[in-house]
């Protein structure tokens, strides 16, 4: 397994296991993070413990103007049990 240092770098992606994990530790600092999303990494975290980073292949993309909500999801989604929000001002 991949531990990563102070620098920013990633090891490269094939380097992933099955599951797609590719690395452990770090920070969720705007630059790694910003390396890591460029390259289709991302970060699973959950306080304390260490920073999980992952590349599956294959990667699922979301495309949102494709996305149908079947109705069993909408009562869901109208519940208000979930919210989902997005990053507006990332750089802060």
């Amino acid at each position: 397994m991949f531990v990563l240092s102070s620098s920013n770098h990633f090891p490269p992606l094939h380097t992933a296991d099955e599951d797609g994990l590719l690395a452990i530790g770090g920070d969720l600092a705007i630059p790694r993070l910003m390396e890591a999303y460029r390259h289709g990494i991302f970060p699973w975290y959950s306080e304390g413990e260490p920073i999980l980073w992952y590349s599956p292949d294959p990667r699922f993309v979301l495309f949102p103007e494709e996305l149908k909500i079947h109705k069993s999801m909408t009562a869901v989604l109208q519940s208000k049990r979930f919210s989902f929000t997005r990053i507006s001002n990332f750089r802060r």
